[in-house]
């Protein structure tokens, strides 16, 4: 990861976009990426698609953690979660998880990704903010997993779904707060 001067950094914060009522700014979104390395040549596709659809978004991965496979995930979200920038905020405004639990002789996978998908939520519900579960199975073969890549894609656009709404629900409620005030 490249470092930016403070500079660039304090003019990609903010995107524009035209409304009906004229110019609104709108916060950037800040990602950060939990990879697993586990089927490496899989999750890096994986990877790929998902910064690529967090550019077309208008999102920016700022942080990018590789962990050694699903079930290390939870931990690594817990300390993205907990990143503070140096002016004291948050680092990032939600998390994607990106991953695949192939099938084996047992049931381990089964209960790798079952355990890994409720700690994920717990932090999301922890935390108050978007975890998003990009790990394709269990119960999938290898050619299974290639063809649902695009897990990735569908958990940064969830990500940026529920960091858009969360932020909407915020302002509504801050308006409606001071209307009752006045």
């Amino acid at each position: 990861m490249s470092e930016h001067n403070s500079e660039e950094k304090e003019a990609s914060m903010h995107q524009h976009h035209a409304s009906a009522g004229g110019e609104q700014e709108e916060e950037e979104i800040r990602l950060g990426f939990v990879v697993s390395e586990f089927h490496r040549d899989i999750t890096y596709q994986m990877e790929i698609l998902g910064r690529e659809h967090a550019a077309f978004l208008g999102a920016k991965v700022v942080r990018t953690f590789y962990v050694p496979g699903v079930f290390d995930m939870p931990l690594a979200v817990k300390r993205l979660l907990e990143l503070r920038n140096p002016q004291g905020n948050d680092e990032v405004d939600a998390v994607v998880t990106l991953g695949c639990v192939i099938e084996g002789a047992t049931e381990h996978d089964e209960v790798i990704a079952t355990h890994a998908a409720r700690k994920i939520m717990d932090l999301s519900l922890e935390y108050g903010k978007p975890v998003a579960l990009g790990v394709s199975g269990p119960g999938m073969t290898r050619q299974e997993a290639q063809e649902r890549v695009d897990y990735a894609k569908r958990a940064v656009e969830a990500a940026v779904k529920m960091v858009k709404r969360l932020r909407n629900l915020t302002e509504e409620v801050e308006e409606s707060e001071e209307s009752e005030e006045a």
